[in-house]
Order: structure tokens, then sequence, then C-alpha cells
């Protein structure tokens, strides 16, 4: 059994955005040569992807020569549309989170879907968070590290949480639009740098902001092993105990008594790194995540949770799916039911 609970997923196609919206900077697809396709963004490419980004078909052939069970999709997070008119993020994010749940439907043994909703209008937000979990049966939201000038700590986003909360709805943050990005032209360091210290932007933002105290229910899981949070947490712990009056103004809580109160994936690429964080979150609180499809993801998802425990049966059956299934709520009648499913394909 394994549930990878962060792999991305897109629409083979969708309408000209910048005709249905009336301005520029959205993606666009396209699909210059067979099985490929360019992300463009007003004429520029963004990046290259293939058709595992929204090919299911071949998604599940790729699981089953991975031993994974379930996918858990989400968008790809510059689909995230913050920056634009929330009515129109709002619009675009339905398409992306029916996209999903159609996904989700047509091979409900292998996948699970989080949706994306428009956090720069709460309002809207609640009201598809509340469409995602109710109607489409999606397990939860996928978030960015921030919302335009908006750290995860701001209470606009409070609604939000409150609603997540009540719901019992996963809540999984992906860095994007990372910092300090016009610094970093060269060496792919937005990704390098950039995408580790979003990361732990948005883990402290919510621990400093209270956001733990506040929503003692809330479900949270920091992609990539949590960033440079877990790699930094002395330097962060000492700085709330010597200038409290900078760090803890919002919340008097030490920084190290959160962990075990969030998730983190397995994305760390380093099988110490692995050992660290399991030790420093615990045994319950991480998860497999491959950031299938794209290059900087683990491409034999579980593989380094398998190597590096390879003597604890029961640890690894945690990484590789309980944590998983409880981070999603998923029941144990569920998860047979999918392996049942899994082994009738295979």
């Amino acid at each position: 059994m394994k549930i990878d609970i962060h792999t991305h997923i897109l629409p083979r196609d969708w309408p000209d955005l910048k005709e249905r919206y009336g301005y520029g900077g959205f993606v666009q697809l396209d699909h210059y040569k067979p099985c490929c396709a360019k992300m463009m963004i007003d004429g520029k490419v963004f990046r290259e992807i293939k058709s595992n980004c929204w090919d299911t078909e071949e998604r599940i052939a790729e699981c089953d020569a991975a031993g994974v069970t379930t996918q858990v999709l989400s968008t790809v997070p510059v689909m995230f549309s913050y920056w634009a008119k929330p009515e129109d993020t709002f619009d675009l994010s339905r398409y992306l989170n029916d996209h999903i749940a159609e996904a989700v439907n047509n091979a409900p043994d292998r996948f699970e879907g989080l949706g994306t909703v428009p956090l720069q209008s709460p309002e809207l937000s609640v009201k598809e968070l509340e469409r995602c979990v109710n109607q489409l049966g999606l397990k939860g939201i996928e978030i960015g590290s921030h919302i335009n000038d908006w750290n995860l700590d701001n209470e606009n986003l409070y609604p939000f949480y409150e609603a997540a909360e009540d719901l019992k709805a996963a809540v999984f943050v992906h860095p994007w639009d990372m910092m300090g990005k016009e610094k970093m032209q060269k060496y792919w360091l937005p990704w390098l740098v950039g995408m580790p210290a979003e990361t732990s932007l948005a883990v402290c933002s919510m621990i400093f902001g209270g956001i733990f105290e506040k929503f003692p229910r809330l479900k949270v899981c920091f992609a990539h092993g949590g960033g440079s949070f877990p790699f930094t947490l002395g330097r962060i712990e000492h700085g709330f105990k010597v200038r409290p009056d900078l760090v803890a103004i919002d919340n008097k809580v030490n920084p190290r008594d959160y962990l075990g109160r969030f998730w983190l994936d397995s994305l760390v690429h380093d099988s110490n790194a692995l050992k660290y964080i399991t030790d420093l979150a615990g045994s319950d609180k991480i998860v497999l995540g491959s950031d299938y499809p794209f290059p900087l993801g683990e491409h034999m998802p579980g593989k380094l949770i398998e190597a590096t425990f390879p003597s604890d049966a029961d640890l690894m059956e945690k990484l590789l799916w309980r944590n998983a299934a409880e981070f999603l709520s998923i029941d144990s009648l569920t998860i047979n039911q999918k392996n049942a499913g899994e082994k009738n394909v295979r």
C-alpha cells in the first residue's frame, strides 16, 4: 500500500483565459508535439510538461510500476492565480476542481483529490471549499505558502481555516511564487532555494500567528518535508526565547511544542534528512509525497522510505499510507476497497 499525497494534474485543455477574463497572466498549454506541452504565460514558456500530467491512464500505469495504490491529485501551484480578480480565480478554481473530481470519479480506486480555492477572497474560498467537500467529494484543498501580501497567519484567512476545520478538510500547503525570485535568475535557484524558504515562511507564520491555537482541529500538511523549517528549528526556537519582543508577539507558545500538530511529506531526497524529520515531527506525521510528475520529485515514490527504514515494517506502513489515510480522513474500509481494486487492475 502506498498513498502519495503530493501529485499534480492539469486538464489537457482549457478555455483561453485571457479571452475569457479580459487580461493576461494566465497559463495556457501549447501542445507543440505529441505527448508534450509547454505551459505558456503571455507568450513565454513557464515550463514543459509531459502527457502524464493530464493522461490518467498513463498515470495509473506509472503508479502500477511504482506500487502506488492511490495518488492524491492537486493542481500545479502556478494555477492558484491568487493575483487575479477574485471572481475570475473562483471561476478557474471551479473548472480545475471539476476536472480533478472527474478524474477521481473515473478511477475512485486509484485517485483522491484536493481542490483549489480563490484565497484572495475568503468568502468565495469558503463557498468553493464547501462545494469541493460536500458536492465533489474531494478530501481537502491545496493552498499556497502565501496569498499575495498575506502570509498564512493573516486574519482574513480565518473564515477559510474555520470552514476547513468544520468540514474536516485536509489543507496541503505548497510553496509558490517564491520570495526573492528576481535575485535568483540562474541555476534554478527559485526551486532549489526559494521553495524551501517559502515553506518555512508558511510554517512559521502559522505557528507564530497562533493558527494551531485558534483552530486546533485544523489538519495541515506542508510539502517538501517542511522545507527549511525542520533544519532551522533550533535557530527559530532560540530567536523565540531571546527576542520574545519580536517573535512571540501573537503567540507565547514555543514553536517546538507544535511538532506533532501538523504533517510533513517525505520529499527530502536524503535518508538522513528523512530520519531527522521523522524523529522531529513524529512517526505519525510523515506522509509519502512524490511531487509526481515533475523532475524535482521522487521518481519511484516511496523508495526513499523503504531504503531508509528497511527493517521497520510498522514504520514503513505508517509513512507509506497509514498516516496519509489519517490526514485525508480515509477510513479502513475505503483503504481495503482501494487495495482490492488495485490488485484487480494488476
